[in-house]
Parts: C-alpha cells; sequence; structure tokens
C-alpha cells in the first residue's frame, strides 16, 4: 500500500512527525517498507516566467529565453525544449542550484554561467525528470497559470511530502484504503478520525438498467446505477492527479481516475462501463463454456478451460451479447470508457472473497480490485461507495444520475468471537487489565460486551480476519505496541538430548560425501512434467500437479531427486565445467491411495527422505599419477560403500527407466529378515542422455535416507591372540552368474572360522581357450579364517574350504579352476 503522508494527514493527523508516525505504524504491525520524499533533494530551483524565446543565432534546435524568475532582474537562458515559449511558467534553477544526480554520471551537479554556442546562459529550466517527478524529458515542465513567480518549487509543489510504502499482510486487508490507514493510525496514536464528507447526489433521471444476479455465492450485493451525459473529455482535478501519482497510479483518463481514486481512498472497487455499448439487461454469472473477452489490457481470455473440469470458475458481468467484465477483476475492452462516451453505468460490488481467489492468477495477471475482493472488502460501504464516486463524477464531468438499484443478496455474518483475559496475558506474556484491553477495542471500534473476565467481541463489517480467539489477542498484543512488550529470556533447565547411537546423523553423510569430493545441491521439490515423465516412465496420472505453480517448470511435485540434480549438471557444463560431483538430500513425493496419515506422510501421498547424487567427468582431478579415464560404475559405487561404512552394500542388475538397461543395479542391504532394498545406481540411460545434451553419461545414484541411517549398536568383540589365516579360492562358472551369488552361497554354508570372503580377481578367456567355454569365467575368492580360540589346523582349514567349494559347485555349477 503506498500513499503520501498528505493525503493520511488529511483524515487522521497525530502529534508525530514523519519518522515516529512510521515506526509508530510498523511496531502495530503495519510494516513501513520505504519512506521517502516526493522529489529528491535540490536547491534553488523557483517558479519562473518566459518573457520571450527566440532562435538562437547558431542552433536550429536551441531558444534563447529572458526569463523572470522573481530576481528583480530579466535572466537569460538557453534552452532546447521545444515547449519552451513565452507566457508559461516553468521551473527555473537559479546559478548555484544543486541539482539531483543524473542517471549517468551518479553525482549531483551544480548550475554555473556558461556559454551555448557563443551565448551566455544564467541558468537552466527544468524537466520532470531531471527534478526527478518522472521518465518525462522531451520538454521542460509547465506549471499552472497561477503558480507565484520565485516561490521555491519544493514548497510550491509540496515536494517534501513523504511517501509511505506499507508492507501489509494477507489478513490485513482493511487497511488497503486510504481511510482504514486512517482508522489503525487513529486507533494507534488516539488522534481524532475524519472520513471522506460528500453529498448524497440525488436522482435526477428516472433512466435505470435492470441487473439480474444469477448466483449469490458469486455477488453477495450489488448497486448500480445510470448517469447521463457526462463529459468523458473533462479534465481530471490536478490534487486527484497528484494524489494518484503519489500512489503509484498514472492518470488515464477522469472517469477512469475518478474510479482508482475511490478505490484508493475508501478501499471499494468499481467500474464505469460505457451504457451506449451494453444490450439490454446486465446479468452477473458464472461464464459459459466457450465464452472468450477481451479484456483492457489487450489480453483474450478463454474462460472455460475445455479439458481441465477441476479449474476454477470465472464470474463475470454480461448482456444478452455476452461477457462485459471479469467479475471483480478487470473491465472488457469492447464496453470501456473512452472520450466519446456519453452515458455510463457505474457498478459496484460485494463480491464473494471465494469466488476471486485464483481467478486473476489464473491469467497470469494481477488487479488492485482482485487483490482487494479476494481478501475482502467492506459489504455495509457498498452504496456509500457508490454515492462518493458518482458525487465526484457529477462534480468534475457533469451528467445526471439516475436511482440507485441495490440488490442485498448474501452478505457474510459477523459473528461474535470470545476472549479470555487470562488467556490473552499468558500468550502475550504481560499482565492485562479489562481496562487496557477495553481501550484497544474501542479504539479499533469494536463492539463488545464483558462477561466475568471474557470479552465477547463483534467485529466490524471490514474486519474479514477476526474469526478465532488468537485474532483478537493479536490485536491486543499491536495495539499495546510489540515494543512496549517485555523480552524476558525463557527461564527453564535445558540439557542436550543425547544422540540416538542406533541412528547416524545426516551431517555426518554430509561431511562424508564431502571428503569424498561431492558438492551439495538443493532445489525445489517442483520439477517441470516432461522430465519427470522421462525419469520415471509415467504417464500424466501418476503426476502429482501444482494448482498455482510458481512457474512451468515447477508444475509436478518430484518423485525422485535426479531432475534437478541434472539441471543443476547441465548449468555447470555450460559455465565451463568438466568434472562435476553433486549429492542432493531431500523429500521426494510418491502417491500412494492405501496410506494413512503419519509423519513424513500426508494421506494419498507418501513423501519419503533419499539422498541422491551424480557423478561426471574423470574419475580423479587431472594429475600425473593416473591415468585420465571417464568415471565409471564401479568407481561411484566404492564411494557409496566409503560414505555408508560400516553398512554393507550389495548391488544386483535391474532396470530402471532413467538408466542404462545394461550398466545399472538395484542396491540392497543384507538383514536378518532378507534384503533390504534402498535404491539404484547406474548410467544415465542414452535417450536421456541425449534428451539432455549431455556429452556423456553421469553415473547417478538415489538411496532411502532413513535406512541408511541405522546402522545399529556396534559389537565389541575381543582381538584374538592367534594369527589369522587366508586361502584363495578360484572356480569357473558361467559369465551371466554374478560374482555376489556365489558370495552368498558361501555364506548361506554358515562356514565355521571364515572372517571374511573377497573377490580380487576375474578372468575371461579368448575365443579357443582350451581350459574354459567362451561362456564361462574364472572368479578368485580370498578367504580369512580365524579361530579366536586356538591355532587353526590344516584339517580345519582344508574341511572349510572344501566346505565352500561344494556349496559352489551345488547352488551355483561352479567346479575347481
Amino acid at each position: 500500500m503506498q500513499f503520501s503522508e498528505s493525503w493520511l494527514r488529511q483524515y487522521v493527523n497525530p502529534e508525530l512527525d514523519s519518522a515516529a508516525l512510521g515506526h509508530a505504524m510498523t511496531m502495530a504491525g503495519l510494516e513501513l517498507e520505504e519512506q521517502r520524499s516526493v522529489a529528491p533533494a535540490f536547491t534553488q530551483i523557483v517558479v519562473a516566467q518566459i518573457l520571450s524565446a527566440e532562435q538562437h543565432p547558431d542552433a536550429d534546435r536551441l531558444r534563447v529565453c529572458k526569463v523572470n524568475a522573481g530576481t528583480g532582474q530579466e535572466l537569460q537562458i538557453v534552452c532546447g525544449a521545444p515547449n519552451a515559449r513565452p507566457g508559461i511558467k516553468i521551473p527555473c534553477a537559479l546559478v548555484g542550484a544543486q541539482l539531483p544526480p543524473s542517471e549517468v554520471g551518479g553525482k549531483p551537479f551544480q548550475i554555473k554561467v556558461g556559454k551555448l554556442r557563443g551565448v551566455e546562459s544564467q541558468g537552466m529550466l527544468c524537466s520532470g525528470k531531471e527534478l526527478g517527478l518522472g521518465d518525462d524529458h522531451e520538454g521542460i515542465l509547465e506549471l499552472p497559470a497561477d503558480a507565484p513567480v520565485g516561490k521555491d518549487i519544493r514548497q510550491y509543489l509540496d515536494l517534501d511530502d513523504q511517501i509511505f510504502v506499507i508492507k501489509l499482510t494477507p489478513n490485513k486487508a482493511d487497511c488497503l484504503s486510504l481511510v482504514g490507514m486512517a482508522r489503525e493510525v487513529a486507533a494507534i496514536t488516539g488522534a481524532v478520525l475524519k472520513k471522506p464528507e460528500w453529498k448524497a447526489v440525488p436522482a435526477s433521471i428516472k433512466d435505470q438498467r435492470k441487473v439480474i444476479v444469477e448466483n449469490t455465492e458469486l455477488c453477495g450485493r450489488f448497486a448500480g446505477r445510470v448517469i447521463q451525459g457526462v463529459n468523458a473529455k473533462a479534465k481530471t482535478p490536478d490534487w486527484i492527479v497528484q494524489r494518484l501519482a503519489r500512489a503509484g497510479q498514472r492518470s488515464i483518463s477522469a472517469l477512469v481516475d475518478l474510479s482508482n481514486y475511490v478505490m484508493l481512498e475508501v478501499g471499494q472497487p468499481s467500474h464505469v462501463f460505457d451504457l451506449d455499448k451494453v444490450t439490454g439487461d446486465i446479468i452477473v454469472r458464472w461464464a459459459k463454456t466457450g465464452e472468450q473477452l477481451e479484456l483492457l489490457n489487450g489480453q483474450t481470455v478463454q474462460l472455460v478451460e475445455q479439458n481441465n473440469p477441476k479449474a476454477l470458475s470465472i464470474g463475470v458481468v454480461a448482456d444478452q451479447n455476452g461477457p462485459l467484465a471479469l467479475a471483480g477483476i478487470m473491465g472488457g475492452n469492447h464496453c470501456a470508457v473512452s472520450d466519446d462516451t456519453r452515458n455510463i453505468f457505474v457498478e459496484a460490488a460485494y463480491w464473494q472473497p471465494n469466488a476471486i481467489q485464483g481467478r486473476a492468477r489464473r491469467f497470469n495477471f494481477s488487479t488492485d480490485a482482485a487483490h482487494r475482493f479476494e481478501r475482502g472488502v467492506d459489504p455495509q460501504a457498498t452504496v456509500d461507495c457508490l454515492e462518493y464516486l458518482s458525487a465526484l463524477i457529477i462534480q468534475v464531468c457533469g451528467g445526471q444520475a439516475g436511482p440507485i438499484n441495490d440488490q442485498v443478496l448474501a452478505m457474510p455474518e459477523r459473528k461474535s468471537v470470545k476472549m479470555r483475559l487470562d488467556r490473552a496475558s499468558k500468550v502475550i506474556g504481560i499482565p492485562l487489565t479489562t481496562q487496557i484491553v477495553s481501550g484497544v477495542f474501542q479504539g479499533l471500534n469494536f463492539d463488545f460486551k464483558l462477561e466475568s473476565d471474557t470479552f465477547i467481541v463483534t467485529p466490524p463489517s471490514y474486519r474479514f480476519d477476526i474469526e478465532i480467539e488468537e485474532d483478537l489477542i493479536e490485536e491486543v498484543a499491536r495495539m499495546y505496541g510489540f515494543e512496549n512488550i517485555p523480552d524476558h529470556p525463557p527461564v527453564a533447565s535445558l540439557k542436550m538430548s543425547a544422540k540416538p547411537e542406533v541412528k547416524r546423523a545426516v551431517h555426518l553423510l554430509r561431511q562424508r560425501f564431502a571428503l569424498q569430493g561431492y558438492q551439495e545441491a538443493v532445489n525445489f521439490g517442483f520439477i517441470d512434467a516432461e522430465s519427470e515423465k522421462r525419469l520415471v516412465g509415467a504417464g500424466d496420472a501418476t503426476l502429482i500437479k501444482v494448482l498455482n505453480p510458481i512457474a512451468s517448470q515447477y508444475g509436478v511435485m518430484r518423485s525422485n531427486l535426479w531432475g534437478g540434480l541434472l539441471n543443476n549438471l547441465k548449468a555447470n557444463l555450460n559455465r565451463g565445467a568438466t568434472r562435476v560431483r553433486l549429492f542432493e538430500t531431500g523429500r521426494v513425493f510418491k502417491r500412494d491411495a492405501g496410506v494413512t496419515v503419519q509423519p513424513g506422510k500426508v494421506a494419498g501421498f507418501n513423501q519419503p527422505q533419499r539422498i541422491g547424487g551424480l557423478a561426471y567427468g574423470s574419475f580423479v582431478p587431472e594429475q600425473w599419477a593416473n591415468a585420465n579415464r571417464f568415471v565409471d560404475f564401479f568407481d561411484v559405487k566404492g564411494d557409496l560403500e566409503r560414505v555408508f561404512d560400516p553398512l554393507h552394500l550389495v548391488t544386483e542388475t535391474a532396470q530402471h527407466p532413467a538408466l542404462h538397461p545394461g550398466r545399472s543395479a538395484q542396491v540392497m542391504m543384507k538383514s536378518p529378515e532378507g534384503p533390504v532394498i534402498l535404491g539404484w545406481i547406474g548410467e544415465l540411460h542414452p535417450g536421456l542422455q541425449q534428451a539432455y545434451e549431455l556429452p556423456q553419461a553421469p553415473i547417478l545414484f538415489e538411496l532411502d535416507l532413513e535406512l541408511l541411517r541405522n546402522v545399529g549398536l556396534p559389537q565389541p568383540e575381543e582381538l584374538s591372540k592367534f594369527p589369522a589365516v587366508q586361502r584363495d579360492l578360484a572356480v569357473v562358472v558361467k559369465q551371466n552368474i554374478a560374482a555376489q551369488v556365489l558370495l552368498d552361497a558361501m555364506y548361506a554354508s554358515k562356514p565355521h572360522f571364515v572372517r571374511s570372503i573377497e573377490l580380487f580377481d576375474e578372468f575371461r578367456p579368448k575365443a579357443g581357450s582350451a581350459s574354459m567355454a567362451e561362456d564361462e569365467k574364472s572368479l578368485a575368492f580370498r578367504v580369512t579364517l580365524l579361530n579366536p580360540e586356538d591355532t587353526l589346523q590344516d584339517a580345519q582349514i582344508e574341511g572349510v574350504m572344501s566346505g565352500l567349494l561344494a556349496a559352489l559347485e551345488k547352488k551355483c555349477a561352479a567346479r575347481l579352476r
């Protein structure tokens, strides 16, 4: 909300200076985001009058002007403005004047006596841009004819007036007007509140236009009247233009300016239709299939989405030929007022907030009217605001007004709210009395009664935010003054909770990934629909779409972490990176219709925690000690094993839509109940590599974070006094049998004394080998044995090795090499 201090002080004038007033509003919850003067600082610029303007002898675009600046003598000033002519009054910077910083240099500059093409110039005639009053620099700023010559321009134009920009929270819709702000300031400071005064316009003609409201869930009150014979070319009064400009609004035409002025002053948006362009009755209804409307901003919108039955319905004001305006949002271009307009229909309505919310955003724009209506506009003030606007229109543009047609259909019910005095004291943290609270409610113009220590409050019609006890407590705290509430530190015995030994901290995992050379990425939980479909290989039905996405690339909820990480990779490669290691921890979102509400989940959706990452480029930074090669599956698997140690991770070949069919695997963890699937690891699918335009495919991984955090308690074990023994076992198996299958078979036989079994060699024969077939391979395992109670004997060792070989021969069809 932006407005000038002088406009506010017309309605409430507390004995506070500008800085104190801004601080008082901020401490009451009306945050002062910006405060500045109307114009930047400058000196010695006065009102002057051009007495003569003659052509410069040596320049076609320059004129030599004789100027009366009230200094007692005529000044000769060379000016290049095309509108410089005798008789007009303009701002004149005298010699020695200090002007605001220019856009080019950024420093203030001083006016001196100089020569332009050989002619002396004793000052400068200023445009609005040179005074910091706008962007118009094509000509000098023309002042009204009654401007007093010699008067300081800052005083004459009131350029020291302060502009306040207030950052309002969504619940403070009652402050989206000057009257609303004045009410709050009066309550905060105790100053007297003055409301706008006007005389109701009596009906001088009988003309009316019938209005039919078909849907009361769209419109709760509709008031309108006909005004005939207006002069649409009339000039908007300067004082209204000035107030609009200082509120951030540009002047358009008298009828539009007056409507905007009333909205800013009293908070009621209205609309003016060219009555001669309206056919038949005016109908307020929901839009129909196939209807479209060209808006005042030039945008043509389809009012009903054909392929989205759940889309929000759009309210319209229509005539017999179709829509004229989007209800509570923006008017249509067809019936807009112009300089040729003679007869108008002025409407002011109470649109139900839930019928306006989200509608403007659907068309990718916002308006001041929609901003107010979707938060709630005072339904009791509809007719008063229409009377005020009518009076201004007839005062400025003339015309004759018809009677007001006011239809009261579905007004909101203002229910009383209870507030307990002891509850308010406990929440705010200060002792409160009935006198203090009563004073607050009286200052806010709340109707209330006191029963014992409970206040029963009926909020005014313009306070849509007062619905529960906490809302009233907030009002008491605001009016009491946040800076007046003492700041007491909490008094309690604090102790650090012990870290659970069985659960690994996420921060530790982050540290370990950083030690492996990975950098952490933090991405949105949203992604574009196309990337999501490619990565999960699913259709539209499984996507979790965002109702109001902040951008098209954030249209659906992510079901994995890879989409954001691949975008990060592409961004790094575009900036010259050649080696990228990234990881991310965060939630993913999946449909789960059978899930119940529990921590980390919402009914219908599953939101598990995941940790994922990627590796791209050389397997180690460029160096002399290692030959350069591209990172592969086993490099990343090794990284994961080091990060998640002491957990024993195993992989099993499997296919994922986003991964290379022959270079991907599921990551599992052994448990007493059986293998637990943790996630995926593999090379990016060639099709996705092409879609992301990547020179080479990165290695991706994504694992279940909660399962990886459960490491259990370490089991202490006494160090053995006896030496360990190592034996090698090499067997021949078919090439399609994974090494993990052989490891599982050996461990399943539960061999005695075996501490570890590790694969250390793989051999595949060349064509024509006599010892092995072409579809066979040799795997060599190193077996470590230890008896903690005695030295192992050869017979015991041979028995264990024979048992391992027998298990492999039976379960894997292996033979000793």
